[in-house]
Protein backbone atom coordinates (compact mmCIF):
# COMPACT_ATOMS: atom_id res chain seq x y z
CA UNK A 1 0.00 0.00 0.00
CA UNK A 2 2.89 2.59 0.91
CA UNK A 3 4.49 1.54 -2.26
CA UNK A 4 1.40 2.46 -4.56
CA UNK A 5 0.68 5.56 -2.23
CA UNK A 6 4.17 6.67 -2.78
CA UNK A 7 4.25 5.89 -6.86
CA UNK A 8 0.00 8.18 -7.37
CA UNK A 9 2.61 11.01 -5.51
CA UNK A 10 5.32 10.78 -7.53
CA UNK A 11 2.67 10.67 -10.37
CA UNK A 12 0.51 13.65 -9.13
CA UNK A 13 4.03 15.68 -8.57
CA UNK A 14 5.15 14.65 -12.24
CA UNK A 15 2.01 16.03 -13.37
CA UNK A 16 1.72 19.34 -11.54
CA UNK A 17 4.77 20.16 -12.95
CA UNK A 18 5.05 23.09 -15.30
CA UNK A 19 7.33 24.30 -18.11
CA UNK A 20 11.04 24.86 -17.83
CA UNK A 21 13.69 27.17 -19.08
CA UNK A 22 16.22 24.81 -20.53
CA UNK A 23 19.94 25.68 -21.61
CA UNK A 24 22.35 24.60 -23.66
CA UNK A 25 25.12 24.68 -25.70
CA UNK A 26 28.75 23.65 -27.25
CA UNK A 27 31.65 24.79 -30.19
CA UNK A 28 30.52 25.23 -34.03
CA UNK A 29 32.16 26.65 -36.93
CA UNK A 30 34.95 28.61 -35.18
CA UNK A 31 32.49 29.87 -32.73
CA UNK A 32 29.71 28.68 -30.48
CA UNK A 33 26.08 27.95 -30.28
CA UNK A 34 23.53 28.16 -27.90
CA UNK A 35 19.58 27.07 -27.52
CA UNK A 36 17.39 28.06 -24.63
CA UNK A 37 13.89 26.37 -25.01
CA UNK A 38 10.60 25.91 -23.02
CA UNK A 39 10.67 22.54 -22.02
CA UNK A 40 6.90 20.88 -21.44
CA UNK A 41 6.47 18.18 -18.83
CA UNK A 42 6.41 15.82 -21.73
CA UNK A 43 9.02 17.55 -23.76
CA UNK A 44 12.52 16.27 -25.26
CA UNK A 45 15.57 16.45 -22.32
CA UNK A 46 18.03 18.55 -23.12
CA UNK A 47 20.45 15.42 -23.88
CA UNK A 48 18.04 14.69 -26.48
CA UNK A 49 17.84 18.00 -27.96
CA UNK A 50 21.23 18.54 -27.84
CA UNK A 51 21.98 15.63 -29.96
CA UNK A 52 19.62 17.21 -32.56
CA UNK A 53 20.85 20.19 -32.84
CA UNK A 54 25.01 19.13 -32.95
CA UNK A 55 24.34 16.80 -35.61
CA UNK A 56 22.70 19.46 -37.99
CA UNK A 57 25.80 21.62 -36.95
CA UNK A 58 28.28 17.94 -37.85
CA UNK A 59 26.21 18.09 -41.03
CA UNK A 60 26.64 22.29 -41.73
CA UNK A 61 30.55 21.78 -40.89
CA UNK A 62 30.79 18.59 -43.50
CA UNK A 63 29.60 20.78 -46.55
CA UNK A 64 30.26 24.41 -45.58
CA UNK A 65 33.95 24.25 -43.83
CA UNK A 66 36.31 25.76 -45.50
CA UNK A 67 38.73 24.58 -43.05
CA UNK A 68 38.18 21.17 -43.89
CA UNK A 69 39.85 19.49 -47.01
CA UNK A 70 37.21 16.82 -47.23
CA UNK A 71 34.05 19.22 -47.00
CA UNK A 72 31.76 19.52 -49.92
CA UNK A 73 32.88 23.26 -50.64
CA UNK A 74 36.61 21.94 -49.97
CA UNK A 75 35.96 19.60 -52.77
CA UNK A 76 34.69 22.28 -55.25
CA UNK A 77 36.81 24.78 -54.43
CA UNK A 78 39.99 22.28 -55.25
CA UNK A 79 38.11 21.59 -58.69
CA UNK A 80 39.76 23.73 -62.00
CA UNK A 81 37.98 25.38 -64.34
CA UNK A 82 35.23 23.79 -66.79
CA UNK A 83 34.45 20.56 -64.06
CA UNK A 84 31.26 20.25 -62.35
CA UNK A 85 30.57 18.71 -58.53
CA UNK A 86 27.18 17.19 -57.60
CA UNK A 87 25.69 18.88 -54.81
CA UNK A 88 22.92 18.38 -52.28
CA UNK A 89 19.59 19.94 -52.17
CA UNK A 90 19.98 22.52 -49.50
CA UNK A 91 23.62 23.04 -50.69
CA UNK A 92 22.49 24.33 -54.51
CA UNK A 93 19.81 26.15 -52.80
CA UNK A 94 21.97 28.69 -50.61
CA UNK A 95 24.05 28.63 -54.41
CA UNK A 96 21.17 30.31 -55.68
CA UNK A 97 20.36 32.42 -52.76
CA UNK A 98 23.60 33.71 -53.32
CA UNK A 99 23.75 34.30 -56.98
CA UNK A 100 20.45 36.31 -56.12
CA UNK A 101 22.12 38.31 -53.82
CA UNK A 102 24.75 38.78 -56.08
CA UNK A 103 22.41 40.30 -58.61
CA UNK A 104 20.36 42.67 -56.32
CA UNK A 105 24.02 44.25 -55.52
CA UNK A 106 26.03 44.20 -58.64
CA UNK A 107 28.39 41.83 -58.34
CA UNK A 108 29.08 43.98 -54.43
CA UNK A 109 28.25 40.29 -52.65
CA UNK A 110 29.61 37.35 -53.67
CA UNK A 111 29.89 33.86 -52.58
CA UNK A 112 33.22 33.50 -54.82
CA UNK A 113 35.37 35.64 -52.78
CA UNK A 114 37.25 33.07 -50.97
CA UNK A 115 40.92 33.77 -52.53
CA UNK A 116 40.56 37.24 -51.65
CA UNK A 117 40.11 36.34 -47.98
CA UNK A 118 42.97 34.32 -48.48
CA UNK A 119 45.26 36.93 -50.31
CA UNK A 120 44.09 39.33 -47.23
CA UNK A 121 44.66 36.67 -44.24
CA UNK A 122 41.38 36.20 -43.32
CA UNK A 123 41.06 32.84 -45.10
CA UNK A 124 41.56 29.15 -44.35
CA UNK A 125 45.05 29.35 -46.77
CA UNK A 126 46.16 32.73 -45.26
CA UNK A 127 49.67 33.14 -44.28
CA UNK A 128 49.30 36.42 -42.58
CA UNK A 129 47.06 39.56 -42.50
CA UNK A 130 48.19 42.00 -44.98
CA UNK A 131 48.11 44.63 -47.92
CA UNK A 132 48.49 42.29 -50.94
CA UNK A 133 50.71 43.39 -53.78
CA UNK A 134 48.94 45.14 -56.49
CA UNK A 135 49.88 42.08 -59.04
CA UNK A 136 49.32 39.60 -56.88
CA UNK A 137 45.27 41.44 -56.20
CA UNK A 138 45.12 41.27 -60.20
CA UNK A 139 45.57 37.63 -60.83
CA UNK A 140 43.39 36.92 -57.62
CA UNK A 141 40.95 38.57 -59.02
CA UNK A 142 41.06 36.35 -62.43
CA UNK A 143 39.31 33.85 -59.92
CA UNK A 144 36.87 35.51 -58.24
CA UNK A 145 32.96 36.69 -59.81
CA UNK A 146 29.31 34.67 -59.48
CA UNK A 147 29.58 34.92 -63.14
CA UNK A 148 31.63 32.33 -63.42
CA UNK A 149 29.06 30.03 -61.78
CA UNK A 150 26.33 27.90 -62.98
CA UNK A 151 24.00 24.96 -62.28
CA UNK A 152 23.23 22.25 -64.16
CA UNK A 153 20.54 19.61 -62.59
CA UNK A 154 21.89 18.24 -59.47
CA UNK A 155 25.80 19.65 -60.00
CA UNK A 156 27.81 23.19 -59.84
CA UNK A 157 29.72 24.22 -62.51
CA UNK A 158 32.68 26.95 -63.05
CA UNK A 159 34.21 28.05 -66.27
CA UNK A 160 37.38 29.99 -63.85
CA UNK A 161 38.79 28.56 -61.16
CA UNK A 162 36.39 29.59 -58.60
CA UNK A 163 36.39 28.92 -54.79
CA UNK A 164 33.77 29.42 -52.79
CA UNK A 165 32.81 30.84 -49.42
CA UNK A 166 29.64 30.31 -47.49
CA UNK A 167 30.27 32.48 -43.88
CA UNK A 168 27.95 34.89 -44.89
CA UNK A 169 25.38 32.50 -45.13
CA UNK A 170 25.73 29.26 -43.85
CA UNK A 171 24.82 30.10 -40.06
CA UNK A 172 21.74 31.60 -40.70
CA UNK A 173 20.92 28.59 -42.93
CA UNK A 174 21.89 26.50 -39.86
CA UNK A 175 19.48 28.10 -37.21
CA UNK A 176 16.67 27.89 -40.05
CA UNK A 177 17.21 24.10 -39.84
CA UNK A 178 17.77 24.49 -35.69
CA UNK A 179 14.39 25.79 -35.70
CA UNK A 180 12.79 23.53 -37.76
CA UNK A 181 13.90 20.43 -36.07
CA UNK A 182 12.49 21.86 -32.46
CA UNK A 183 9.73 22.28 -34.11
CA UNK A 184 9.30 18.99 -35.15
CA UNK A 185 10.19 18.05 -31.84
CA UNK A 186 7.44 19.33 -30.24
CA UNK A 187 9.12 22.41 -28.80
CA UNK A 188 7.22 25.74 -29.62
CA UNK A 189 9.08 28.29 -26.87
CA UNK A 190 12.76 28.79 -28.02
CA UNK A 191 15.69 31.08 -28.99
CA UNK A 192 18.18 29.15 -31.39
CA UNK A 193 21.58 30.89 -31.62
CA UNK A 194 24.49 29.91 -34.00
CA UNK A 195 27.91 31.85 -34.19
CA UNK A 196 25.43 35.26 -33.74
CA UNK A 197 23.10 34.40 -36.03
CA UNK A 198 19.70 33.38 -34.13
CA UNK A 199 15.64 32.96 -33.71
CA UNK A 200 13.52 33.34 -31.30
CA UNK A 201 9.88 31.60 -31.18
CA UNK A 202 7.50 32.04 -28.92
CA UNK A 203 7.76 33.04 -24.96
CA UNK A 204 9.35 32.20 -21.47
CA UNK A 205 7.75 29.73 -19.39
CA UNK A 206 6.71 33.08 -17.46
CA UNK A 207 4.97 34.55 -20.46
CA UNK A 208 7.52 37.09 -21.04
CA UNK A 209 8.63 37.86 -24.79
CA UNK A 210 12.11 36.66 -25.24
CA UNK A 211 14.37 39.67 -25.39
CA UNK A 212 17.30 40.67 -27.36
CA UNK A 213 20.26 42.74 -26.97
CA UNK A 214 21.71 44.89 -30.59
CA UNK A 215 25.66 45.77 -29.49
CA UNK A 216 27.29 48.81 -29.61
CA UNK A 217 29.92 48.42 -32.14
CA UNK A 218 33.20 48.52 -30.26
CA UNK A 219 35.72 46.02 -29.76
CA UNK A 220 36.92 46.27 -26.20
CA UNK A 221 33.94 45.78 -24.85
CA UNK A 222 30.30 43.74 -25.28
CA UNK A 223 27.73 47.11 -24.71
CA UNK A 224 23.90 46.99 -25.71
CA UNK A 225 22.67 49.70 -27.99
CA UNK A 226 18.84 48.16 -27.59
CA UNK A 227 17.43 45.82 -26.54
CA UNK A 228 14.37 44.48 -28.64
CA UNK A 229 11.27 41.91 -27.85
CA UNK A 230 11.63 39.22 -30.61
CA UNK A 231 8.71 36.66 -31.41
CA UNK A 232 8.94 34.50 -34.95
CA UNK A 233 11.93 36.78 -36.67
CA UNK A 234 15.21 36.13 -36.47
CA UNK A 235 18.08 38.40 -36.07
CA UNK A 236 21.56 39.21 -37.50
CA UNK A 237 23.88 41.65 -37.32
CA UNK A 238 26.69 42.10 -39.32
CA UNK A 239 29.78 44.14 -38.80
CA UNK A 240 33.49 45.30 -38.93
CA UNK A 241 34.72 45.87 -35.60
CA UNK A 242 35.77 42.29 -34.83
CA UNK A 243 37.32 40.75 -37.65
CA UNK A 244 40.30 43.35 -39.16
CA UNK A 245 43.69 44.23 -39.13
CA UNK A 246 45.50 47.96 -39.34
CA UNK A 247 48.19 48.81 -41.61
CA UNK A 248 49.65 52.20 -41.67
CA UNK A 249 47.07 53.88 -39.55
CA UNK A 250 44.23 52.41 -42.11
CA UNK A 251 41.55 49.16 -40.89
CA UNK A 252 40.51 46.34 -43.37
CA UNK A 253 38.12 44.14 -41.98
CA UNK A 254 36.96 40.90 -43.12
CA UNK A 255 33.66 42.68 -45.53
CA UNK A 256 35.07 42.21 -49.27
CA UNK A 257 33.49 44.30 -51.90
CA UNK A 258 34.02 41.68 -54.26
CA UNK A 259 34.11 44.04 -57.36
CA UNK A 260 37.17 45.94 -56.29
CA UNK A 261 38.76 43.31 -54.90
CA UNK A 262 39.01 44.66 -50.68
CA UNK A 263 37.94 45.18 -47.70
CA UNK A 264 35.34 48.10 -48.02
CA UNK A 265 36.42 51.44 -46.94
CA UNK A 266 33.46 53.39 -45.24
CA UNK A 267 31.67 54.32 -42.09
CA UNK A 268 28.89 51.82 -41.94
CA UNK A 269 30.00 49.77 -38.72
CA UNK A 270 27.18 47.97 -38.16
CA UNK A 271 24.05 45.94 -39.86
CA UNK A 272 21.09 44.59 -37.94
CA UNK A 273 18.34 42.76 -40.40
CA UNK A 274 15.46 41.45 -38.49
CA UNK A 275 13.58 38.64 -41.45
CA UNK A 276 11.36 35.47 -40.20
CA UNK A 277 14.20 33.72 -41.94
CA UNK A 278 17.27 33.18 -40.80
CA UNK A 279 19.18 32.71 -43.80
CA UNK A 280 17.33 35.83 -45.56
CA UNK A 281 18.54 37.91 -42.80
CA UNK A 282 21.79 36.82 -42.21
CA UNK A 283 22.60 37.50 -46.15
CA UNK A 284 20.96 41.10 -46.06
CA UNK A 285 22.65 41.88 -42.92
CA UNK A 286 26.34 40.74 -45.07
CA UNK A 287 24.72 42.77 -48.22
CA UNK A 288 23.97 46.01 -46.38
CA UNK A 289 27.38 46.63 -44.68
CA UNK A 290 29.40 45.98 -48.07
CA UNK A 291 26.94 48.05 -49.64
CA UNK A 292 27.90 51.19 -47.10
CA UNK A 293 25.27 53.99 -45.51
CA UNK A 294 23.92 55.26 -48.22
CA UNK A 295 23.75 52.88 -50.62
CA UNK A 296 23.03 50.28 -48.07
CA UNK A 297 20.11 52.20 -47.00
CA UNK A 298 18.67 53.42 -49.89
CA UNK A 299 18.62 49.26 -50.88
CA UNK A 300 16.71 48.35 -47.71
CA UNK A 301 13.96 50.96 -47.93
CA UNK A 302 13.59 49.96 -51.54
CA UNK A 303 13.41 46.35 -50.99
CA UNK A 304 11.84 47.07 -47.25
CA UNK A 305 14.29 45.51 -44.93
CA UNK A 306 13.67 45.33 -41.73
CA UNK A 307 16.76 46.91 -40.97
CA UNK A 308 19.05 48.81 -38.18
CA UNK A 309 22.16 50.99 -40.02
CA UNK A 310 25.20 52.21 -37.04
CA UNK A 311 27.36 54.72 -38.94
CA UNK A 312 30.50 55.87 -37.25
CA UNK A 313 30.50 59.37 -36.48
CA UNK A 314 32.47 61.89 -34.69
CA UNK A 315 32.48 60.94 -31.30
CA UNK A 316 30.10 58.02 -31.28
CA UNK A 317 27.63 56.17 -33.97
CA UNK A 318 24.47 57.61 -35.57
CA UNK A 319 21.48 54.86 -35.97
CA UNK A 320 18.80 54.82 -38.80
CA UNK A 321 16.17 52.28 -38.68
CA UNK A 322 13.88 51.64 -41.58
CA UNK A 323 10.08 51.38 -41.25
CA UNK A 324 9.90 48.19 -41.85
CA UNK A 325 12.17 47.70 -38.51
CA UNK A 326 9.93 50.07 -36.66
CA UNK A 327 6.66 48.28 -37.74
CA UNK A 328 8.51 45.09 -36.81
CA UNK A 329 8.87 46.11 -33.26
CA UNK A 330 5.13 47.43 -33.03
CA UNK A 331 4.16 43.52 -34.23
CA UNK A 332 2.83 44.50 -37.49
Amino acid sequence: MRTVLLLALMLLTACNQGPTLERLGGPTMGSSYSIQYVREPAGPPPAQVQAAVEAILQEIDLHYSTYRSDSTVSQFNQLAANQCLALPRDMLDLVRFGQHLAVQSAGAFDLTVEPLLDLWGFGPQARHEQVPDPQALAQVRLRVGYQHLRIEGQALCKDAPVELDFNSIAAGHAVDLIAERLRAMGITSFIAEATGELKAVGRKPDGSAWRIALELPREDRQIARQVIPVDGLSVSTSGDYRHYFEENGRRYSHTFDARLGRPVAHDLAAVTVLDASALQADGYSTLLLILGPERGWDFAISHDLAAVLVTRAEGGFVSRTTPAFERAMKGE
